[in-house]
């Protein structure tokens, strides 16, 4: 069942209830110290009609003044702790997308695309944005609202009606139109992420609409998806022009009540001219701090709308980890495959029934079937990317959940079409920050013919790439990639076409060298080059 947006909200500000009561510290006390301003007027005001200038009437106006200074610093305490938690909240969500992105579940973004996934951290910002307004204005207002019910309380027990009612009708206002602002805020939000995932398509095959544009159809799909943006986001609007339009028809009935009862006790010799200044003072006071809660309320449901989001990323399933022990070895993984049976979760075919095969340590293995047999999720299930459904696979004898993940993964390589660079240095997109011996960087850089490339660069490994490997032949790009998977030595390589771009002749010449009885770890490889076979000591056939 998914978390609703305010439970989200209630658990993120659990994280921060030290700061937070501080905050509110503050608010309660800049609430008090905001009430010198109309007491102190009343004061000044009675001194006045004695038509005399006194001490006293001079300590009042530095008291007003003095108090009006420390709201003021009171305002600055606050911003300094919510910098702070906006800061933290930042770096937190950073780091938390960092670590689980990796370690999603990968049947949950079977039908999921990741950057597009990713694009939701930006929601942190309107969450940083967001608390400032919420944890400072919103909880000031409401202290304005209830310290000024209270101290009108005291010049009349009629204000208490007026009080009661004021509350009643705040609350009624959120209470009907709470709920369907917000849904049609996340709904607006959803279109939002749309266009930009469109737009990155766009990006990813500028080359093809820039030259198959003729049907104009990046500019036909942006048009769909902005129409049920502005749509949505219409509707939204129309949620909040309520809200405010109720709250007008509210300010005029609070405020005429107000007005008309103070008038009322005045005349009734019930309260003094100077009381009334200070009560209209603060039904003044009052009637603003609702407006800022009410246009608050639009910061509100950007900020739960955000948690909405950013909280799809984080609910995602990660990898279970089930294994305690440590793979260590220094030969090539033998694995065992028994009854292994496999379908993804929305396909009602299995794709492996009874499936059985052994491969002995050190074994080079040319795995090969035509397409839709199931190649790829084989090396897959291997990796421990998916999990099978039913049946056995042994690896160094002992069942693959029986293995903790980072010990497992220590000692495999894994590569498929998918795998690219990523941006920083050639260095780092070898070695992924693990500490390798020199030599055998080298003696691997050499036989992947990579040296004589790398050493005519005026960087050389710190040679800074991007992703795409932009005005880098695609055999590089390949043999980077293939450097990495060789790279600590792995027990275990499974690969699936990784020498398409590179020319026969060095095709063959790292094929000798991956396949070498020489290296002991064990190889599984899918490629339609046949001199794979030819190098391998068994061949499976799905």
């Amino acid at each position: 069942m998914a978390t609703s947006p305010l439970v989200r909200f209630w658990n993120l500000i659990n994280q921060y209830k030290k700061p937070i009561r501080l905050i509110y510290y503050y608010a309660i006390m800049s609430g008090i110290v905001n009430l010198s301003l109309p007491l102190g007027i009343q004061a000044i005001i009675n001194y006045l009609q004695t038509g005399e200038l006194t001490t006293s009437w001079i300590v009042l106006v530095i008291f007003v003044l003095i108090g009006i200074a420390v709201s003021g610093k009171i305002q600055i305490n606050q911003l300094r702790i919510v910098e702070d938690i906006q800061q933290d909240i930042f770096a937190k969500s950073a780091f938390e997308f960092a670590f689980r992105v990796p370690k999603i579940k990968q049947l949950s973004l079977d039908k999921i695309h990741a950057p597009e996934l990713v694009n939701r951290f930006f929601d942190v910002l309107t969450i940083q944005k967001g608390m400032p307004k919420i944890l400072i204005d919103f909880s000031l207002a409401a202290f304005q609202i209830v310290f000024g019910l209270l101290l009108l309380t005291f010049y009349s027990s009629y204000f208490v009606f007026l009080g009661v009612t004021l509350v009643l009708i705040i609350f009624l206002i959120f209470k009907i139109t709470g709920p369907e602002g917000l849904a049609t805020s996340i709904k607006e939000s959803k279109y939002k992420y749309n266009l930009a995932h469109w737009i990155e398509e766009i990006a990813s095959n500028a080359k093809s609409f820039k030259i198959h544009n003729n049907g104009n159809l990046h500019l036909e799909k942006t048009d769909n998806i902005n129409i049920n943006y502005l749509e949505s986001r219409e509707k939204h609007f129309n949620i909040l022009i309520k809200q405010f339009i109720l709250f007008i028809g509210f300010k005029v009935w609070v405020a005429a009540g107000l007005l008309l009862l103070g008038g009322y006790l005045v005349f009734q010799q019930q309260m003094n001219i100077g009381q009334f200044v200070a009560s209209e003072i603060i039904i003044i006071l009052i009637i603003n701090s609702v407006e800022k809660i009410i246009r608050i309320m639009e910061t509100i449901y950007d900020v739960l709308t955000a948690l909405d989001k950013i909280g799809y990323v984080t609910d995602l399933e990660l990898d279970k980890e089930t294994g305690s022990g440590e793979l260590v070895t220094d030969k090539g993984l033998s694995i065992e495959v028994n009854n292994l049976y496999f379908k993804y979760p929305d396909e009602e075919r299995y794709l492996f029934e009874n499936l059985s095969f052994n491969i002995s340590s050190g074994e080079k293995v040319w795995l090969r079937g035509v397409s839709g047999t199931g190649k790829s999720t084989l090396l897959n299930i291997l990796a421990r990317i998916h999990d099978v459904n039913k049946g056995e696979i042994l690896i160094n004898n002992r069942p693959i959940s029986f293995y903790n993940r980072e010990s497992f993964n220590d000692h495999i390589s894994f590569i498929n079409p998918n795998t690219g660079l990523f941006e920083g240095t050639i260095e780092e997109n070898i070695l992924l920050n693990r500490t390798i011996d020199k030599q055998i960087l080298n003696e691997i850089l050499d036989a992947l013919n990579l040296t004589d490339y790398i050493s005519k660069l005026k960087e050389g490994l710190k040679t800074e790439v991007d992703s795409e490997g932009r005005r880098m032949p695609r055999s590089i790009i390949q043999k980077i990639i293939l450097a990495r998977s060789l790279a600590g030595t792995p027990k275990l390589l499974l690969l699936e076409d990784p020498l398409q771009f590179i020319d026969e002749k060095e095709k063959n010449s790292i094929i000798d060298y991956i396949m070498s009885p020489n290296n002991p770890w064990t190889v599984i490889v899918i490629a339609d080059y046949l001199y794979w076979a030819d190098k391998s000591n068994q061949i499976i056939k799905l």
